[in-house]
């Protein structure tokens, strides 16, 4: 008899609503360090459904391979259960065995470890830039209410921090200015240990060559591209990727009427501005792109024009690693295969 399996998972314990193939539900709450019981419980033609969250890879290893299919549900896209009114772990575990009964769960594909781990120093490398950031804007916003006005690049290098602190303005804010100094240079060494990092562990992947090769597209944005995207065969077309950036336009229908609006921005942030930073160089060299963007700008403004490039770039990305292109002369989009070089 075919089972549907909830699982709400928690850092230390889940609940399971199982659905049997006569509609009732059977609940209970395992504790994580029982894992392997659980295990032993299911069945070879159950299927089992769990939302991604922090140890989801964990779980979804343990049962692959005893049970028939496991889905793992984008939460962010299964509203049923984040805006439930009736939110308790035993009804989202319901929620969640119904509709995998029905075949209506929201997939969320999970990346290689490998590629989860380069992800994931992405993520903390842009975690910390924002905390810099806002330390810097502190400076800045200390020194406007003395009336002083500081150019970008003086919290732009540890030494330009250093002159910051020639400042003789008083006791205390001499003081607070030393432990956000501090505290910047400390976040400055972090950075460029993740820096490091980042680089290594993005040219473990063949990829990250044939990302490289595309002007405007270094180290850093080639392996925080790679990280997102993970396998580019997980995409049917240029069109879902760009979905998964959040970079394509919203669209209302009402009756005859189509209206295309701003981007969705329903994919991951750091992935737009990555693709924004890396199309602004790319434009420097390749005078195609350079021509779309100034045609763009003129007739909707540069704001729009810039999405309009990162878009046209994820087009080329995704040419580039689904055919396994390595730009020789990207300006002249001349390349070979990847097995050819």
């Amino acid at each position: 008899m075919a089972r549907h399996l909830g699982i709400d998972l928690h850092r230390n314990r889940f609940t399971v609503c199982t659905r049997g193939e006569n509609g009732r539900n059977y609940h209970r709450t395992v504790e994580l360090k029982y894992m392997e019981r659980f295990v032993s419980s299911l069945r070879p033609d159950d299927e089992l459904a769990v939302e991604m969250t922090t140890n989801t890879r964990f779980f979804v290893n343990r049962v692959r391979e005893v049970v028939k299919r496991v889905v793992i549900v984008d939460p962010a896209k299964f509203k049923v259960v984040s805006e439930s009114t009736k939110k308790t772990d035993k009804n989202d575990a319901e929620l969640l065995a119904f509709f995998l009964s029905k075949d209506m769960l929201p997939e969320l594909r999970m990346k290689d470890r490998e590629r989860e781990k380069l992800h994931s120093l992405c993520q903390t490398r842009d975690k910390l830039v924002k905390q810099r950031t806002q330390l810097k804007n502190k400076i800045n916003n200390v020194f406007a209410g003395y009336g002083i006005l500081l150019k970008r690049e003086e919290t732009a290098s540890d030494k330009a921090l250093a002159r910051v602190l020639e400042y003789d303005i008083d006791p205390v804010v001499n003081l607070e200015l030393g432990v956000l100094v501090e505290q910047i240079r400390s976040l400055n060494r972090s950075i460029r240990k993740l820096d490091e990092a980042i680089k290594k562990e993005g040219e473990k992947h063949p990829e990250h060559r044939i990302l490289k090769s595309i002007k405007g597209i270094g180290d850093k944005g080639a392996s925080i591209l790679l990280s997102i995207i993970g396998d580019v065969n997980d995409f049917a077309d240029e069109k879902k990727l760009a979905s998964y950036f959040g970079i394509v336009p919203r669209v209302s229908n009402s009756n005859e009427s189509r209206h295309s609006g701003r981007i969705t921005k329903k994919g991951t942030k750091l992935g737009r501005t990555t693709l924004v930073q890396c199309g602004l160089i790319a434009k420097r060299y390749s005078p195609y792109l350079l021509n779309f963007h100034e045609r763009v700008k003129r007739r909707r403004g540069g704001g729009k024009a810039n999405i309009a490039l990162a878009r046209k770039l994820l087009s080329i990305v995704y040419k580039a690693l689904k055919n396994r292109w390595v730009f020789t002369d990207f300006p002249s989009f001349r390349y070979v295969t990847q097995e050819a070089t």
